[in-house]
């Protein structure tokens, strides 16, 4: 199987000069992850299986888990381990989700308060099955975090919640530090990539979000190397901060297993670099692009640094002295 890898000639006016290589079913260098094999790690993966969670880390087979799990940082996800959609990137397993853990929350609490995390990543399977989409277990998530852990920042990323505007207030309302949603695609793609998913009531999810709470931090990400155009990017960066979005994350998609939709190309480094200069162009406070990057990917770090971005901003306004 042969695989396109774009590279571009970037021109002020964005116009792109394409030019392709061929590759073959093996990554490009730059994809290149390191094993996950340090003391942290083992430790830490001891710690999540006595506490019986699961990570997004691992059910979503993330590249990046050996780094992060080495720093003591990982993703956590919640309601379970089946979903009950079936998106075409996924590797998250689909099906009849078993009970609500009632006892999830305090044991999440006290993993986060065990490990000290400064700064806490949570995420969930869908729950299209419970009547709120789970929408009361990741308050109760929030809660138990907050009350064992009252210093820790909580960034959490979210499903549609059925795209019920009263579970998606009822998580706002708690008020996590940051709310994400991933859009994960362009719109043109959705019908193949999240056919259970629509594109425009996500970007409501993450626009009413901001109404409702506009000191919190709105995120969203999404994967290339699906097939979308370079135009159609720069439309879903136009839609995010129409949406008030503060932090855009794009990384390159990976290709789970043969099930899954191919990769029908590998984006090179250099026009992840335009796709972040492009980004900040057009006014989000963050941006992370890179082959590498993920949601959680060094989500404690951009967090302290997304919080600057803003005291700088509002001090430009004159907001702040």
């Amino acid at each position: 199987m042969n695989i396109k890898v774009e590279i571009n000639t970037f021109e002020e006016d964005t116009n792109l000069n394409k030019a392709s290589l061929e590759y073959g079913s093996k990554k490009p260098d730059w994809l290149r992850a390191k094993a996950p094999m340090s003391k942290e790690f083992n430790e830490l993966d001891a710690l999540v299986k006595k506490q019986k969670l699961n990570t997004v880390c691992e059910s979503a087979m993330c590249p990046n888990r050996g780094e992060c799990w080495k720093s003591g940082h990982l993703a956590t996800m919640i309601l379970g381990d089946i979903c009950t959609r079936t998106c075409a990137f996924c590797n998250v397993k689909t099906g009849k989700p078993g009970s609500v853990d009632k006892d999830e929350p305090k044991r999440l609490g006290e993993m986060v308060a065990n490990l000290n995390l400064k700064h806490m990543v949570m995420t969930s399977v869908d729950r299209d099955d419970l009547d709120d989409g789970g929408a009361s277990h990741w308050v109760e998530c929030i809660e138990a975090i907050r009350e064992h852990s009252p210093s820790t920042t909580i960034e959490i990323l979210t499903p549609d919640f059925r795209r019920a505007e009263s579970s998606i207030d009822l998580v706002a309302d708690a008020r996590p530090d940051v709310f994400n949603h991933n859009l994960e695609t362009v719109p043109r793609l959705y019908r193949e990539i999240r056919p259970s998913a629509r594109y425009f009531a996500s970007l409501r999810l993450l626009q009413r979000v901001k109404e409702r709470q506009p000191d919190l931090y709105t995120k969203s990400g999404i994967m290339v190397g699906l097939g979308e155009t370079y135009t159609e990017v720069l439309q879903v960066m136009d839609d995010l901060r129409e949406a008030g979005v503060d932090f855009l994350t794009i990384g390159q998609y990976l290709r789970p297993t043969e099930k899954h939709y191919p990769v029908k190309e590998y984006v090179t480094p250099e026009l992840f670099k335009e796709y972040e200069r492009m980004a900040k162009i057009k006014g989000f406070l963050m941006v992370s692009a890179s082959p590498m990057t993920r949601s959680s990917y060094h989500a404690d770090k951009f967090f302290k640094d997304l919080v600057e971005a803003k005291r700088k901003k509002d001090a430009e306004l004159g907001l702040i002295d």
